[in-house]
């Protein structure tokens, strides 16, 4: 008890000893060990790779997951050292919605069939959902949140503790400044030879054992001196190793932010396929149910690509539909020599990509370019005749936006 009693009134007077520096400095009455610009730099570049990391990792898990509900249940799952139970994503929810809705309403009946075709789709998005915030989740929030509770933790504790060796050394630096002031003073008075008729021996006695008391408080001063600069010295090299470690975390996230892209493109890719198949299930059921639709129209129904920007379509690039076997029978044997624009029903289109032309009957696409385009009677709805110049031919639609 003795012994606790004792270590805690030493604990208590470097609190005290190091308060008293801190404020000092503070108010400008001490003077401060300030740390080399290379060492500065590693601490800013340090704090600015923690503020940013902790952006991102926010921003990300907002992306992933919206409601904010689910990000703390899931976060209290973890702090828990529970596993987070698995739940269902949007697009799955409306796939069982659709298919409730199409078993209810008829499943035999158009709008039936579209729901049950929507409602499949839907649930391959869900699930390409589901895998894609597995995978981010894995290769790039684990890794970020890692650096914040391990690396970063064992930063700011050795940072702190290179506070207190600084605030240690400079304490000790202004108790040796004092003591060799008193000293000095001591001495001067000491060296002054008394007159024992006009003055008192007794304050010649007091000054000269006044100046050996200092001299003994600067010798201690200055053995506490340099034990102080050794640990602090010591500590600053750990901390500057512990802070040039942070260019292998630039390293690291930088690896996991590119697994991040690859898990986001496939997502998106799988998301496209799966969009583009709806689209022509949907087009030739609608097809079979509104005969009149895609013969003989001037205005072509408009692709979902019309909306989808080049980046992302190009994502995974469609094949175009071939002329054989989609096209019908009288259109095989079309002279486009002889094919005439209507009087009303063309349009504007610009090319998403690159397109190479099968055969003669069809016209060859550079991406970003104008064509003129329109339909003619008895024509395959994935098809359109484009025109360049002089030139014309069939264009598949899955290559063009519509402008106008």
């Amino acid at each position: 008890m003795d012994f606790n009693m004792k270590k805690l009134a030493s604990d208590a007077g470097i609190f005290f000893t190091r308060a008293v520096q801190f404020t000092e400095e503070k108010f400008g009455q001490a003077e401060r060990t300030e740390l080399d610009a290379h060492f500065e730099n590693l601490l800013a570049r340090a704090d600015s790779t923690k503020n940013w990391t902790e952006k991102i990792l926010r921003q990300t898990e907002v992306l992933l997951q919206p409601n904010p509900s689910a990000r703390v249940e899931e976060f209290l799952y973890e702090k828990l050292d529970r596993k987070v139970p698995s739940r269902v994503t949007n697009g799955e929810l409306l796939a069982q919605y659709m298919a409730e809705a199409a078993s209810e309403l008829g499943p035999a009946t158009p709008y039936g069939k579209t729901l049950t075709k929507v409602a499949e789709a839907e649930k391959r998005l869900g699930a390409a959902e589901r895998d894609f915030i597995h995978a981010a989740s894995i290769n790039f929030l684990t890794p970020l949140r890692n650096f914040l509770e391990g690396d970063w933790k064992t930063i700011s504790k050795e940072r702190r503790l290179l506070q207190n060796r600084r605030l240690d050394l400079d304490a000790c630096k202004a108790r040796l400044k004092k003591a060799k002031a008193a000293e000095a003073k001591a001495t001067c008075e000491g060296d002054t030879v008394p007159d024992f008729q006009e003055t008192r021996p007794r304050n010649y006695i007091l000054s000269a054992s006044a100046s050996a008391l200092w001299n003994d408080e600067v010798d201690k001063a200055e053995q506490e001196l340099r034990v102080a600069q050794t640990e602090f010295d010591r500590q600053a090299e750990v901390t500057r190793l512990l802070l040039e470690g942070i260019s292998s975390t630039h390293v690291n996230h930088l690896r996991c932010l590119h697994e991040f892209v690859e898990a986001q493109t496939t997502y998106y890719a799988q998301c496209y396929r799966h969009m583009l198949d709806l689209q022509r299930q949907l087009g030739s059921s609608q097809g079979a149910i509104f005969p009149g639709t895609f013969v003989g129209t001037t205005e072509p129904a408009s692709p979902p690509l019309s909306s989808t920007s080049p980046a992302t379509a190009a994502a995974t690039m469609p094949v175009g539909p071939s002329a054989s076997g989609l096209a019908p029978p009288g259109e095989a044997a079309l002279r486009l020599e002889e094919v005439t624009p209507p009087a009303s029903g063309t349009r504007k289109a610009r090319v998403l990509y690159d397109y190479e032309a099968a055969d003669s009957s069809e016209l060859a696409l550079l991406a970003d370019e104008l064509i003129t385009v329109y339909s003619l009677p008895g024509m395959d709805p994935d098809w359109l005749i484009g025109e360049r110049g002089n030139k014309k031919g069939k264009v598949p639609v899955t290559y063009l936006e519509l402008l106008s």
